[in-house]
């Protein structure tokens, strides 16, 4: 096993935080074993770019910029 990957119980995300990745925020939805699902249309220019309302991101690829849960 990767020494890198941690399980589930080990992260510190949860659903309702909100993370920061490649630029954009988003609001986690579920957690997966190697990736959360994130919905980013809380992002202020959503509107502005053909995108999906959800996106999969790895969890070395986000920073968790609010740990409230709601």
């Amino acid at each position: 096993m990767d020494a890198k990957k941690k399980d589930k119980e080990e992260l510190d995300v949860k659903v309702g935080n909100i993370v920061k990745f490649d630029g954009m925020l988003g609001k986690v939805e579920k957690i997966n074993d190697n990736s959360v699902i994130v919905d980013i249309t809380i992002n202020d220019n959503f509107d502005e770019h053909e995108m999906f309302e959800k996106t999969v991101v790895n969890h070395r690829r986000y920073e968790i910029v609010d740990d409230t849960t709601a």
